[in-house]
């Protein structure tokens, strides 16, 4: 199969990036670096998640975030902004709230599911039906999520097998695609190869999207991978901001920046500024006090530093 001539990128930065995030940030600083990353060009920015700040301290504004896209005017028209909603609760709220695209999450590992949410795989996806039927009732769309699908932290290897299945369920009740993701940063291209080759038999890859975390600084390598299976649709953080409360040890998605880089220098086209990428995760690592982990962000801001003294 042909790569794809353009990819889609859904940022996940302002969710998944700064959810693992140990100091408050704030609203303000959360819907200024939204606002950079449409400026960027990104359409599809997943804004917060609707989860108990229990578990989430970091989430406890999403009410807030999505009223000020939403209602108050700081969201563009032409951008998404899908956000987290595990349960129908959570779904209710977001909707209130403005939400017009959620997601919800399953998992391919019996006992990351166990850790993660506190059930099984199948009642997991059984607590899914009323908040998918809320949501065909809104008409809004619902995205999938399958976490760990190239490695568990508890379990080790997982059989593509049952990524499969989790995934065929996850269409079947509704969703109009699935995120595969590699929570824990241990796939490599043959591994990446081989989910993709089995999940590609049975479904189409205009319905598949990769979420490739950079634990072994693998994931470039393995989106490249699911290119070649004509997936066209990939999660990216923001500077490469991220982690996984649940996966010990496991860093940041793949850098939005290193992606746009790669497809670039392929001729794909995602109408993102790596520019302006650049200056947006600028601006969160600032707001954090630290300096950005994307390889291509460090590498451009210090040619900016030597062409400014030049």
């Amino acid at each position: 199969m042909s790569r794809p001539s353009h990819v889609s990128l859904v940022e996940v930065g302002a969710r998944d990036g700064l959810q693992n995030e140990a100091q408050a940030v704030s609203t303000e600083i959360k819907l200024g670096l939204i606002e950079r990353l449409a400026d960027a060009g990104l359409r599809e920015i997943e804004a917060t998640a609707f989860v108990s700040p229990k578990w989430v301290p970091q989430m406890a504004d999403h009410e807030a975030v999505m009223r000020a896209l939403m209602q108050e005017g700081r969201g563009r028209p032409d951008v998404r902004y899908p956000v987290l909603t595990p349960n129908l609760k959570g779904f209710e709220t977001a909707l209130a709230a403005g939400a017009r695209d959620v997601a919800v999450f399953a998992a391919a590992s019996e006992r990351f599911s166990q850790r993660n949410i506190n059930c099984s795989i199948a009642e997991s996806l059984d607590r899914f039906a009323p908040l998918m039927d809320a949501a065909a009732t809104a008409g809004v769309g619902v995205r999938g999520y399958v976490s760990c699908v190239l490695g568990c932290p508890f379990e080790g290897e997982v059989a593509p097998e049952q990524v499969l299945r989790v995934t065929e369920r996850l269409l079947e009740m509704g969703c109009y695609e699935v995120s595969l993701g590699d929570t824990i940063g241990t796939g490599t291209a043959g591994s990446t190869a081989r989910l993709f080759e089995l999940l590609c038999r049975r479904v189409p890859a205009s319905r598949l999207a990769g979420h490739f975390h950079d634990t072994y600084g693998q994931a470039l390598a393995n989106l490249l991978t699911a290119l070649d299976f004509g997936v066209a649709r990939f999660d990216a953080s923001v500077g490469g901001l991220g982690g996984c409360p649940y996966a010990p040890g496991a860093t940041g998605n793949v850098a939005t920046e290193d992606v746009v880089y790669l497809l670039d220098g392929l001729g794909i086209e995602t109408g993102v500024s790596l520019d302006a990428l650049v200056d947006a995760a600028g601006f969160i690592y600032d707001a954090l006090g630290r300096e950005p982990v994307a390889r291509s962000t460090r590498a451009l801001r210090a040619r900016r530093r030597r062409e400014a003294q030049a």
